[in-house]
């Protein structure tokens, strides 16, 4: 494969800098996107309630306790899919391949560029200004050979940074870096590669391809080629969301009365998640691991999609009811997910469905 040109775009604390945005009184305060209560998590925050050490997906609890001079905002997605919409459209001024992640954020490959600007750097030096000037909003953008690198990049000079990796700096930047910078390595594989002696990139890449496959299976392929900078993942214009799902073990199996806890908890994990998305999800899906293993899933598709945290909470918790097991079966995990996503107008005046 070529030489390839890629733009990673994350806007700035999205949610919030829009609220920051459209009132001015919330300009310079800290700012938090979130239904305050028990149950809820940060949605976003901005950079003036970061410093308190808040963070998105954080319960709202903690946040207030962090930063008792937040400002709660109550989330309003609709006028943020509109913003984002604003987004793409500078983004369709210089390339047509464009993969959305979220709102928030997307990949651009601009190896071929509408405006013929001589440089991806170039691109997403003016990129940035046309979000700054239309839309009175910042973008910190990372410019690199592939999608991997340009993510990271994206993120080294936040907020409304532009960061840029050539071909032969590609060493020099990924080889110092911690491994819980590659995407994936989470806690539980970072404490597994330090137990192995690998705490660098560096260090990573001294391992032979067959003993990380050995220790990881195929994401031990993907670790190999990462720590050398390959990424031969191209960017997929359009590619829709088929499914979203959080789920969780118990520390101790539990009786299926005691699970209700945790399905609140994660569909409130869900739904900040799904407010990302552009598309809306129809159908929800609960999933159960038994103490011996064996799955079982429920899944309802409502007339209209759920429209609140508590509407999908109350869904979940329905489908646990249609679970026909004996009252004393444990259960090790459980699972809330969202799938069948459609465009908004789509979604609507569909026939119930149960299966």
């Amino acid at each position: 494969m070529g030489l390839r040109k890629i733009i990673h775009v994350d806007m700035d604390a999205f949610y919030a800098s829009v609220e920051q945005r459209d009132e001015p009184k919330l300009r310079g305060k800290p700012v938090i996107v979130a239904w305050k209560g028990n149950r809820s998590v940060v949605c976003a925050a901005s950079y003036e309630a970061r410093a308190f050490g808040v963070r998105s997906a954080m319960p709202a609890v903690r946040a207030e306790r962090l930063c008792p001079a937040a400002i709660f905002i109550a989330p309003d997605f609709t006028r943020y899919r509109a913003v984002s919409k604003n987004v793409r459209e500078i983004f369709k001024r210089h390339t047509d391949l464009i993969e959305p992640l979220s709102l928030d954020e997307a990949y651009l490959d601009v190896t071929q560029n509408k405006t013929g600007l001589p440089t991806a750097t170039l691109v997403a030096r003016i990129i940035r200004e046309q979000i700054r000037q239309e839309l009175n909003l910042t973008a910190s953008a990372g410019v690199a050979p592939n999608k991997f690198l340009a993510k990271l990049a994206s993120d080294w000079r936040k907020p409304d940074g532009l960061f840029v990796i050539q071909p032969e700096e590609v060493d020099a930047f990924l080889l110092p870096l911690p491994v819980g910078r590659i995407p994936g390595v989470g806690k539980v594989t970072e404490e597994k590669l330090a137990q192995l002696g690998i705490r660098t990139v560096g260090e990573l890449r001294n391992l032979e391809r067959a003993n990380l496959e050995d220790e990881f299976g195929r994401y031990g392929v993907r670790l190999y080629e990462l720590s050398r900078g390959v990424d031969e993942s191209p960017v997929v214009p359009d590619r829709p969301t088929k499914s979203i799902s959080v789920e969780d073990t118990f520390p101790e199996d539990v009786l299926l009365a005691e699970t209700e806890p945790m399905i609140r908890r994660l569909a409130e994990k869900l739904w900040s998640a799904s407010r990302k998305e552009s598309r809306v999800p129809r159908t929800v899906v609960l999933k159960l691991k038994t103490r011996e293993f064996k799955i079982l899933t429920r899944s309802c598709t409502p007339h209209a999609p759920p429209s609140s945290c508590e509407e999908l909470t109350g869904i979940a918790l329905q489908l646990r009811e249609r679970v026909e097991h004996s009252p004393q079966q444990r259960y090790r995990l459980v699972g809330v997910g969202l799938s069948n996503f459609g465009e908004v107008e789509r979604t609507l005046d569909q026939p119930a469905l149960f299966d």
